[in-house]
């Protein structure tokens, strides 16, 4: 019988509903206390709706809807098997993963960013990832460091 005439999808259609991976960030998967739990918090809502997908009668539309929670699921399923918690920081000394770090540039903008691991970070909320370019630059610095960023200069003005 044709593909036409039945109510599924042939093979080939259905294998296209499966989503590729997330990519997946290289280097150490370092989080926070916080990152631990908003990944666990991430994950149960990527399984929750799969179930909700796979309750779906039509077999079909239950390909479509599972596509993405099932990526997902993937997804925070693997970050948090890879996950290496970090404590907070001893210190206030130096910038490092988990210091909150206040800097002024050239402009005369100051910003504050907590240092965090990539799935938590989220500049307009105010976290920046360790593996960012700012955090890089900053990490291991003090209260007066200055460091350079392309023509600008940053100042560290306040760590806790």
């Amino acid at each position: 019988m044709s593909v036409a005439f039945t109510k599924e999808d042939s093979a080939e259609t259905a294998a296209e509903l499966m989503l590729p991976d997330r990519p997946i960030p290289a280097g150490p998967n370092l989080v926070t206390k916080a990152g631990v739990d908003a990944l666990s918090r991430q994950l149960r809502e990527a399984e929750a709706a799969y179930d909700a997908a796979n309750a779906t009668e039509d077999v079909n539309e239950r390909r479509r809807q599972s596509a993405l929670p099932y990526r997902d699921l993937r997804y925070f399923a693997e970050r948090l098997r890879t996950a290496q918690l970090v404590p907070p920081p001893d210190g206030t000394d130096t910038v490092g993963f988990g210091s909150t770090v206040t800097f002024t540039r050239d402009d005369g903008r100051t910003q504050t960013y907590r240092v965090v691991g990539e799935d938590e970070a989220d500049p307009k909320s105010g976290t920046i990832s360790y593996a960012s370019p700012i955090a890089r630059l900053l990490s291991g610095k003090s209260v007066g460091d200055i460091a350079v960023l392309g023509e600008q200069e940053l100042e560290i003005v306040a760590i806790s």
